[in-house]
């Protein structure tokens, strides 16, 4: 949702299928950006990401990565500039086939409560109806935390959005 709210407001267009991802290219700040959204499961995402890198030439530093994240409350977004995957098994596979976890990521938080049993079932369900003007907020933080990293760097986009948000 964050990467279709980044092609809306930067117009992107409809995109391709490239590989195992969808992509659009835009140009942003005098740069040249592509957009991604991997086809493949959470788990393999890396996959899809490495086979654009190898195709661009571009480094695991280029990346970066927008993942859901159930450790943190609906809501809250967590920009880091590198790290560990911390148990998500998407950044977990593009840690593995990139070699590094030196990419920026920014983390959406998604729990709402208690964290389920069954957690591949509660990130792959549609968010309830009364949470939808709280998701929508949670798109657009996340979008302009995106934008904030990408202009200002790590650390302003560090401290603009990593505020506790409950």
């Amino acid at each position: 949702m964050v990467v279709d709210a980044l092609a809306a407001r930067w117009g992107a267009g409809k995109g391709q299928v490239d590989g195992e991802a969808w992509t659009s290219r835009v140009a942003r700040g005098g740069r040249e950006l592509l957009l991604v959204k991997p086809l493949t499961f959470m788990n393999r995402s890396g996959a899809a990401v490495e086979e654009l890198l190898a195709s661009t030439g571009r480094a695991a530093q280029d990346v970066v990565a927008i993942v859901d994240d159930v450790a943190l409350p609906l809501g809250q977004i967590r920009v880091r500039p590198r790290g560990s995957h911390g148990g998500h098994n998407g950044l977990r596979s593009l840690s593995e086939v990139l070699g590094s976890d030196d990419f920026p990521r920014v983390r959406v938080g998604i729990r709402k409560g208690d964290p389920p049993e069954d957690l591949a079932e509660y990130v792959l369900a549609e968010f309830p109806q009364d949470d939808v003007l709280v998701v929508q907020e949670m798109v657009g933080t996340a979008a302009d935390a995106v934008e904030c990293l990408l202009e200002e760097g790590p650390e302003a986009a560090m401290n603009r959005f990593n505020a506790v948000r409950n």
